[in-house]
């Protein structure tokens, strides 16, 4: 691994001073993707700097607006967290899902979603909820919606001296549900080949969808949004039907490569299944 610098500041002013020195300056919210990437010469660093004992970086509440999960947070946490509130699903099934259980204890939502792999679990959770990226420099904070968030294979908009501070994640109304589901060849320690995470909002008093939000990993160079599907979905009473038409569309928000884990073709036909899958899982959480 090469030489560097460590820093590990208590407070958010003195991190974002660090951020802002010349050079190379890599923030590590968790260190699970970052220390590898250094050892592997993926990624340079004069200076690493540690924000796990920032106190800013730390919060993870839920009031009158919604959910607040800075970015430090730790899967495990978030996992807990969500899995006891009930309104996020597919963020609580996704948390648990990144790396092994050791991994999430240190790993953070914040740096999952910072790393920008298109085949983060976390993300499509964060995007069918409309998550958004609370963003701070020395010059100011900035509000990013997720979903413009992301620039490329792991590249975001966040500028020289940016950080993630925390994510915001609405809400959801009484009649909404979520779910998310990924396909990979191993139990656990592996990289999802595809995965979707699905959201429905349904009338009550009629049974008709009116919100959908569907969200692919793994299948373009982002994670993305399969709005074609989405609004096919809306405004209809789900059936089988309406079902697998919704996950014919969301191929259509997919680019896949083939790699050693799975060929284009494979991924488009998983996207059909994990998508017929979460919806149907919603559907059994309204009943």
């Amino acid at each position: 691994m090469p030489n560097f610098d460590y820093e590990a500041p208590t407070s958010l002013a003195s991190a974002l001073e660090l951020l802002a020195r010349p050079g190379e300056i890599s923030p590590m919210a968790g260190g699970t993707d970052v220390i590898d990437q250094l050892k592997n010469n993926r990624r340079n660093a004069d200076l690493v700097v540690d924000l796990k004992r920032i106190p800013d970086l730390l919060v993870l509440e839920s009031n009158g607006s919604g959910l607040r999960i800075g970015s430090a947070v730790s899967c495990t946490e978030v996992h807990n967290f969500t899995a006891e509130n009930g309104n996020y699903s597919a963020l609580a099934e996704s948390s648990e899902l990144v790396g092994s259980v050791h991994i999430q204890n240190r790993a953070s939502i914040g740096g999952n979603v910072c790393n920008a792999a298109p085949s983060a679990d976390t993300i499509p959770s964060l995007l069918i909820h409309e998550a958004v990226a609370h963003t701070a420099s020395a010059s100011g904070e900035r509000e990013i919606p997720l979903i413009d968030f992301f620039a490329g294979p792991g590249q975001t908009v966040l500028q020289k001296g940016e950080i993630l501070k925390e994510l915001g994640v609405p809400t959801p109304s009484a009649n909404t549900t979520s779910a998310y589901l990924r396909f990979i060849p191993r139990n656990e320690m592996d990289i999802a080949v595809a995965g979707v995470g699905s959201l429905i909002e349904v009338d009550p008093s009629s049974d008709v969808v009116t919100k959908a939000r569907i969200a692919l990993a793994s299948v373009a160079p982002t994670p993305v949004r399969a709005y074609a599907a989405e609004e096919f979905l809306e405004g209809k009473n789900i059936d089988v039907e309406v079902i697998a038409k919704t996950a014919d569309l969301a191929v259509e928000a997919t680019v896949p490569i083939t790699d050693v884990r799975g060929s284009a073709e494979y991924r488009k036909e998983l996207i059909k299944v994990l998508t017929k899958r979460t919806l149907n899982i919603c559907l059994e959480r309204l009943a």
